[in-house]
């Protein structure tokens, strides 16, 4: 166990650190584990899923690059792993039939799911000995850490548009 931060500089300092730990613990050995490749793939099907979620959103490769800040052609090669493991179906667009889109597969929903199932048990097992409210505190706080995380590419992406 290591020794907790004494200042606000040490403990700020140890949050880039604390935060390459996070995706490891996803691995942890708890119910329903989640291979380490289909944790990888996950990172794709978590953004369809994410940008599919009104019926009228649509997704597409580039647009898969573009928000995990990959070339387009590793974009390419991770949707066609997920296309050839079951995962995602590519469909014609229903707003410009000449565009290929992204659609979780039912085996992609189902991996989803387990997925959410594997993670929410992880946090629980990690933070089992938290009282419940810092455990709460803790959600709710990192629900907000990435809610500013989207708001801080939205800002990013209007300061470029308007610099074009």
């Amino acid at each position: 166990m290591t020794s907790e931060p004494r200042t606000s500089d040490e403990l700020l300092d140890a949050v880039g650190p604390a935060f390459s730990k996070l995706r490891r613990t996803s691995l942890l050995e708890v119910e329903n584990p989640i291979s380490a490749k289909d944790l990888s793939r996950t990172l794709v099907l978590n953004l369809v899923l994410e940008h599919t979620r009104d019926s009228d959103q649509e997704i597409t490769v580039g647009a898969v690059a573009d928000l995990l800040a990959v070339d387009p052609s590793v974009a390419s090669r991770m949707v066609t792993d997920n296309i050839k493991a079951g995962y995602l179906i590519r469909a014609a667009s229903q707003q410009d039939g000449r565009r290929t889109v992204l659609q979780l597969s039912p085996q992609g929903a189902e991996l989803m799911d387990r997925f959410r199932r594997h993670q929410r048990s992880a946090f629980e097992y990690i933070t089992a000995d938290w009282p419940e409210k810092e455990r709460l505190e803790f959600a709710r706080l990192m629900l907000k850490y990435v809610d500013s995380l989207a708001e801080l590419r939205e800002r990013g992406l209007a300061r470029d548009s308007k610099g074009s």
